[in-house]
């Protein structure tokens, strides 16, 4: 089962250190076993979240106070900091992975493998677009909930 600590814990009597390993592996240590899915879990977490956000936003009547409510900024610095970007458009985009490709092996050929149609599904997600006279800045939804949850756990 996945749990969440650093790599400098101990394992008992047993103890060593060990390098640091590929996602999703597991090894056993003494007397337990455990698994070190971090990133995939944190990844899959913030998908949630992004799919929630967007349900909300869509449904919500005030559109602006549910952005309010939600601590989304409607004002950014720039990149030189002189001057507020404002938030002026938020965009929703819907795609559908209908196959997947990859690098053949020893060819400069893709593998193409395209889905059944019960295996194709609906990816929408959510941008902010912030503006001054001199800049545009596009804020993906999923940077803007990594950054609130990294705040809110610390």
């Amino acid at each position: 089962m996945p749990h969440d600590h650093s790599h400098d814990h101990s394992h008992g009597p047993h103890d060593h250190d060990h390098a640091p390993h590929g996602q999703g592996h597991n090894h056993a240590h003494g007397d337990h076993l455990h698994s070190h899915m971090h990133d995939v879990d944190e990844a899959a977490d913030l998908q949630v979240l992004a799919t929630q956000f967007i349900d909300g936003y869509v449904q919500a009547k005030d559109k602006s106070s549910y952005l309010k409510l939600a601590g989304v900024p409607f004002e950014r610095p720039s990149k030189g900091g002189a001057k507020a970007l404002k938030l002026i458009d938020v965009e929703l985009k819907t795609e559908w992975q209908v196959g997947t490709a990859s690098p053949s092996f020893g060819s400069r050929e893709l593998s193409y493998l395209p889905f059944p149609g019960e295996m194709i599904r609906e990816r929408t997600n959510m941008s902010l677009v912030y503006v001054s006279m001199d800049e545009k800045s596009i804020l993906d939804l999923r940077d803007f909930l990594l950054t609130k949850k990294k705040e809110l756990d610390q």
